[in-house]
């Protein structure tokens, strides 16, 4: 009959490499202290075997897991998938795991879900694409474990900090770069404006326009799909279309593009059209997607690392941002801007 597989042990570690229990562990936890040869014969060992440390005892010594929680509303869009991805590399790079929480549209007990992270043992907690929805859930954890949200603003919970990328200035560079190829009249199909992100890309093309005295409107709000995007723009074309139209991401922007070209309309000849996210791919829609790019991988390690300060007492490095630049990627899907 054959026997159960049984995780190896630090006794098992130090059994085959000849030395002690608390050697083992020094070479785990200060292996500076540890003759080369040693930890050269306990690190063979360690691989051999296949051990691997065990947190939950480790917990129990120290009070820290090493494990971060990470609260999304497990979206599959692009910049919150990208986000996720980013901080789960980041926190490994730091010797952390993750445990991923959803907390879907129409989940009532938000707060129970918040309480169920905390269980986890979570030494801290990152929120991921925050908007209204997760906020309950978010106030839930806030109370007794420190938070970070990875947003555009902070949800209304006390003690939150932010990191973030600027979306207020990437809508500011799709208006100044649509004024550069001579647009007067530009559309903004808006995002969700319960999303913290959605709310600061309105903000910030409202603002543009009027630095810049153009002819602009919002429509929407979207949901962020390409349906939102092709439905609105249809409207458009019935009602008088602008010189441009700015998606609040790529996935409507997509909407857009097919709405146009069911309707015979050239891009960017007759409307020119920009997104945001510059999503896998978008530079292979035809015209390839003029778009925001965001530093996705950056945000991830500056959220993980934001939170390893709350976690341990101490400032940001001197110098370190908070909000990060996103940058703007012309592509053909927009008219050349002019050089005089």
């Amino acid at each position: 009959m054959a026997t159960t597989p049984r995780r190896p042990s630090m006794a098992d570690v130090a059994s085959r490499a000849g030395v002690s229990y608390q050697t083992v562990s020094r070479v785990l936890n200060e292996p500076d202290v540890v003759r080369p040869a040693t930890r050269s014969r306990v690190l063979e060992a360690i691989s051999a075997l296949g051990y691997t440390p065990n947190r939950a005892a480790r917990a129990l010594k120290t009070t820290r897991s090493s494990l971060i929680g990470m609260l999304t509303d497990g979206s599959a869009l692009f910049g919150p998938a990208e986000t996720t991805t980013a901080i789960e590399t980041a926190a490994r790079d730091a010797g952390y795991s993750v445990v991923l929480t959803t907390v879907g549209a129409d989940d009532a007990g938000c707060r129970e879900i918040g309480a169920e992270l905390l269980s986890s043992g979570a030494d801290g907690v990152l929120v991921v694409a925050a908007h209204e929805g997760m906020v309950p859930a978010v106030a839930a954890v806030a109370r007794s474990t420190p938070v970070v949200a990875v947003s555009a603003q902070a949800p209304r919970v006390p003690g939150v900090e932010v990191v973030g990328v600027d979306q207020r200035l990437g809508a500011h560079q799709v208006v100044e770069h649509l004024v550069r190829t001579g647009a007067r009249s530009v559309v903004h199909a808006s995002g969700p404006q319960d999303w913290f992100d959605a709310r600061a890309r309105l903000d910030g093309f409202e603002q543009a326009l009027e630095e810049h005295g153009l002819d602009g409107a919002v429509v929407g709000p979207g949901d962020w799909t390409p349906l939102a995007g092709y439905e609105m723009t249809s409207a458009l074309i019935k009602d008088g279309l602008p010189d441009a139209i700015f998606a609040a991401n790529d996935m409507m922007a997509i909407g857009v593009l097919h709405a146009l070209h069911e309707h015979r309309l050239r891009v960017p000849e007759d409307v020119a059209v920009v997104g945001f996210d510059n999503m896998l791919g978008a530079e292979f829609l035809v015209p390839s997607l003029t778009t925001v790019s965001q530093p996705f991988a950056d945000l991830g390690r500056l959220a993980l690392q934001r939170l390893l300060c709350l976690l341990e007492g101490r400032e940001l490095p001197a110098g370190t941002p908070r909000t990060l630049p996103p940058r703007l990627v012309v592509r053909r899907s927009t008219r050349p801007e002019r050089t005089h």
